[in-house]
């Protein structure tokens, strides 16, 4: 006998059972790290694993999507090979955010450029997408300037907690203007392609990552 396809109060349930899961990975995960990096003994061993935590932080949002597809491939090729770009034309041109150059912390590079960053520009933009069309902002402008925004301000909360821990270093010790102006400017055309893929609205778990980040290294760079 062929069996019932699930109904949509079961498929729901399934989709329930998944954001918990992903939420609860995230807000786990970002806490022992806080305390990995806080405590002096335990932070070279959690510096090791950072790129396998944004890795998994990046499974946990494409495991919570809704309807993944091709569409939702092709987004994340998109911004990976986007995010890439800049990173790569800042580390080898010195065009755009300045003169730096990364460390160790986040792994594996290609000419310069840690290729776990490429992931991370995705998570940023797909959370603050989500986040924005989660918020009352109804035109897309608006969506992109706030998120713009929103993003600079993690920008500022993570540059000092980065040369410490070795993911990236700028030039003299010193963080130029022209990071943060790239920072919105970037980030507003990478929301500008989230937007145009038109996703429908999704769950919490790209928010509370994002959430998660602000906490992080909120700590990190006020201690």
């Amino acid at each position: 006998m062929k069996a019932r396809p699930p109904s949509l109060r079961q498929l729901a349930e399934e989709n329930k059972n998944q954001i918990i899961i992903a939420f609860a990975i995230i807000i786990v995960f970002h806490l022992v790290g806080l305390v990995g990096f806080l405590v002096p003994g335990l932070t070279p061993v959690f510096l090791k694993i950072v790129p396998w935590h944004l890795l998994l932080m990046s499974l946990m949002l494409i495991f919570s999507h809704k309807f993944i597809d091709g569409r939702f491939l092709l987004f994340f090729l998109c911004l990976f090979i986007a995010g890439y770009g800049v990173e790569w034309i800042g580390i080898n041109k010195h065009l755009l955010f300045g003169e730096y150059s990364y460390g160790q912390t986040l792994g594996i590079k290609l000419f310069g450029v840690p290729l776990i960053i490429s992931i991370n520009w995705f998570m940023l933009i797909y959370s603050t997408g989500v986040l924005m069309h989660r918020s009352r902002l109804k035109s897309m402008l608006s969506r992109i300037i706030t998120g713009s925004l929103l993003l600079v301000l993690l920008d500022f909360l993570m540059e000092p907690v980065a040369g410490r821990f070795d993911y990236w270093h700028w030039a003299n010790n010193t963080i130029p203007l022209s990071n943060y102006a790239c920072w919105f400017f970037v980030s507003g055309f990478m929301l500008v392609i989230f937007e145009r893929f038109t996703f429908k609205r999704q769950s919490i778990v790209a928010p509370i990552f994002l959430a998660m980040q602000f906490i992080l290294f909120g700590i990190l760079h006020f201690i």
